[in-house]
């Protein structure tokens, strides 16, 4: 019996089922049931088929095993086979829902009724998958591996509802749920591709491989992107460390200009006519000769003192 908790890593094992994604499970256990023996499943499928005896009145009952012959004892032990592989596959709480269930049909049946539901329940998710594979679309952003991924998904829950599409199908339906930029591609692969035999792994793999040569462009539009502003970022940069000189050199000039007139002004020059537009003549006003004592000018401007030089 099969003791791990999880999914069995030995393959003479069958898969353990711990009570969640049951579809996953169903479709390992149809495998590994068939890879030991197809009269394995076929007992599975079809029913078990034991020995029956029909009795005088008409009534038909299971045959007593002492009278079992070689070919009814072969069906019989079939049936113990595969009661017992379903058994070592699931956990306690379905060993004990189906334990009591004589043929392994039956236990079968009650798993699926379990965890599927009824015809009713069947036919609704196929409905609900068939529309997802029919709506099914590249979503924005998503890379090849995952929108692969998840039409899988969908490929396989129907599989397991016995409902199938072929490879030419699909290969024509990943090409058109794919987005407006990939038309090219998709374009391409019609003309050169026989669709009808395209296998959906060598599509697979032609769409990564574009990817692959679709982001290397992106990321050398970026990288061109990203030179073009620091170029324009540098050209910023130097126009204004240009202005800052100008601004600079202007303010030198004005303070020299002003250290100039200071210097007039201490030693006695003569203001020119702006400075008194400027309105300094009032403060010539205030000004009073050492000569003559009389305001309005300096001594080297008094006029009285000239008029005794020419004297």
């Amino acid at each position: 019996m099969n003791t791990n908790i999880g999914e069995s890593q030995n393959i003479s094992n069958p898969s353990f089922f711990d009570g969640n994604n049951y579809g996953h499970w169903k479709a390992k256990m149809t495998i590994f049931v068939q890879s030991l023996d197809y009269n394995l499943w076929d007992l599975i499928v079809d029913g078990p088929n034991l020995p029956t005896i029909t009795l005088e009145n008409g009534d038909v009952v299971p045959k007593p095993r002492n009278l079992y012959d070689d070919n009814d004892r072969r069906r019989v032990q079939i049936n113990a086979k595969d009661k017992h592989i379903i058994i070592c596959a699931v956990n306690s709480n379905d060993f004990n829902r189906s334990s009591s269930c004589i043929f392994a049909k039956e236990m079968w049946d009650r798993l699926e009724v379990t965890y599927e539901g009824t015809n009713q329940v069947e036919e609704a998710k196929m409905s609900m998958l068939v529309h997802e594979y029919e709506m099914f679309t590249m979503n924005e952003n998503e890379d090849i591996k995952s929108m692969f991924s998840r039409f899988t998904n969908i490929i396989n829950a129907l599989q397991v509802l016995d409902k199938t599409y072929s490879n030419s199908e699909m290969v024509r339906k990943i090409l058109r749920c794919l987005p407006r930029s990939w038309m090219p591609k998709v374009t391409a692969i019609e003309e050169a591709k026989n669709l009808n035999v395209l296998p959906l792994e060598d599509l697979l793999g032609s769409l990564m491989t574009h990817e692959l040569s679709m982001q290397k462009k992106d990321d050398d539009e970026e990288k061109e992107k990203k030179k073009k502003k620091i170029v324009a970022l540098k050209s910023s940069l130097i126009e204004d460390y240009e202005d800052d000189d100008d601004n600079e050199e202007l303010a030198l000039i004005t303070r020299k200009f002003k250290k100039f007139l200071a210097s007039k002004k201490k030693f006695g020059g003569k203001p020119n006519k702006w400075v008194y537009q400027k309105g300094e003549s009032s403060k010539l006003e205030e000004i009073i000769c050492f000569e003559c004592n009389k305001p309005g000018h300096y001594k080297s401007d008094c006029p009285w003192l000239k008029k005794k030089d020419l004297s």
